[in-house]
């Protein structure tokens, strides 16, 4: 299978690292997900030799397609700079290059928040939304994704502004929900007061809210009061997936090679 409307999308999380082929022209699934488990550390050499163990099975479904890879961290220049729920030896690390020498192999290499963000305006919530877009993914941190009439601006970590006094996702977050045993009203107090301010921020034309919990959207999205329209997403546990691979396939989606994106979806 070789098309250029096939891609293979690689989304490593912290607790899983999962991939497959997809179809760019419908943002279906061409194989099935194949997921393998998170090494414990979430060191690198360990995740990217899952990562080659997937590609590998991938490859053999879809040969000379483009690969994209999202990772839970900040990516400048091909270099990730933070790290979230994996060992902090990925930070300043030059992990771009590390994955493409491992697996032989050209890739686009994108935050994880950022493809899944791609991909709900590709294929989800926000396709042909204009304006400015904020993606929310509420999971264990707060993941977020900013589009301006379908463009992509790249590593806006809005899940860490001031909260209370508090970093917003350690409040906000799905985990908080858990931690604090809240209910869907209170949690929603939250989400009210994290909402609320960016919409002071940024005075967007739409939210769309990712992660798991989006499965349960009228819990909670009802509680919410805001001026802006907000919708849960679409693609839910493989927007990471879609989203690199359409980043991947892209003509033109860079300014410089590592995550400077520019191109619409």
């Amino acid at each position: 299978m070789t098309s250029k409307t096939t891609a293979i999308g690689i989304d490593i999380g912290g607790t899983g690292i999962k991939g497959a082929v997809v179809d760019l022209d419908t943002g279906e699934l061409l194989s099935d997900r194949v997921k393998i488990a998170t090494p414990d550390g979430g060191k690198p050499d360990d995740i990217v030799e899952v990562t080659k163990e997937i590609l590998t099975t991938l490859s053999g479904i879809a040969k000379d397609v483009p690969v994209g890879v999202c990772f839970p961290a900040v990516v400048r220049n091909g270099r990730t700079m933070s790290a979230a729920n994996v060992s902090k030896k990925w930070i300043g690390l030059e992990a771009e290059s590390l994955f493409e020498k491992a697996l032989g192999v050209d890739i686009q290499f994108v935050n994880d928040a950022d493809a899944a963000g791609f991909a709900e305006a590709r294929f989800g919530a926000a396709a042909n939304q204009p304006g400015v877009v904020l993606v929310t993914t509420l999971g264990t941190g707060i993941g977020t994704a900013l589009l301006y009439n379908g463009l992509l601006v790249p590593n806006v970590e809005l899940g860490h502004i001031e909260l209370d006094g508090h970093d917003a996702e350690s409040k906000a977050a799905y985990s908080a929900k858990e931690r604090d045993d809240l209910s869907w009203e209170k949690w929603a107090g939250r989400l009210q007061k994290y909402y609320t301010e960016l919409e002071k921020l940024l005075s967007p034309d739409l939210f769309i809210v990712g992660g798991g919990v989006s499965k349960n959207a009228d819990e909670f999205l009802p509680l919410l009061h805001l001026q802006t329209p907000i919708l849960p997403a679409v693609l839910r546990n493989n927007a990471g997936i879609l989203g690199a691979a359409s980043l991947a396939a892209n003509d033109a989606p860079l300014r410089g090679k590592g995550g400077h994106l520019r191109q619409r979806a």
